[in-house]
C-alpha cells in the first residue's frame, strides 16, 4: 500500500512538473528614434524567404511589420534596401521579436 502511495505521488509530481508554461508576449515601446534599416536578408543577414524590410534598434536586427520593403521605392536599385542600409526615425513596438511599425520616415544624410 506504501508503494502505491508513493508511485501516486509521484506520478503527480512529475505531471505537475510536466505542465507547459505559455510565454507572455515581450514588448518593448520605440519613440522616435534614429535606426538602421534595409533589406533583413540582403543586409543584415537574417534568415528568411525573400527581400523583407528590417530595422537594427540598439545593435539588433527585427523584421518590420506594418510597411514593406517596397514602400520606400525599388528595393533592388542603387541605392535601395537590399543595396544599402539607410537611416530612418521610427515609432512603433517590439513586439516578440518583430517590429510593429506605426511611423517610418526615411532620414536624408547629407553627402
Amino acid at each position: 500500500m506504501k508503494k502505491l502511495l508513493f508511485l501516486l505521488f509521484l506520478g503527480l509530481g512529475l505531471g505537475a512538473n510536466a505542465q507547459t508554461k505559455t510565454k507572455k508576449a515581450v514588448s518593448k515601446s520605440i519613440t522616435n528614434q534614429v535606426v538602421e534599416i534595409a533589406c533583413g536578408e540582403c543586409q543584415f543577414k537574417m534568415k528568411g524567404k525573400s527581400c523583407d524590410l528590417a530595422v537594427r534598434i540598439d545593435g539588433k536586427p527585427y523584421f518590420v511589420d506594418g510597411r514593406k520593403i517596397d514602400d520606400f521605392g525599388n528595393a533592388h536599385g542603387d541605392d535601395g534596401f537590399c543595396n544599402a542600409v539607410s537611416k530612418a526615425n521610427v515609432t512603433g513596438k517590439i513586439i516578440d521579436g518583430r517590429f510593429k511599425a506605426e511611423k517610418i520616415e526615411l532620414v536624408k544624410e547629407n553627402k
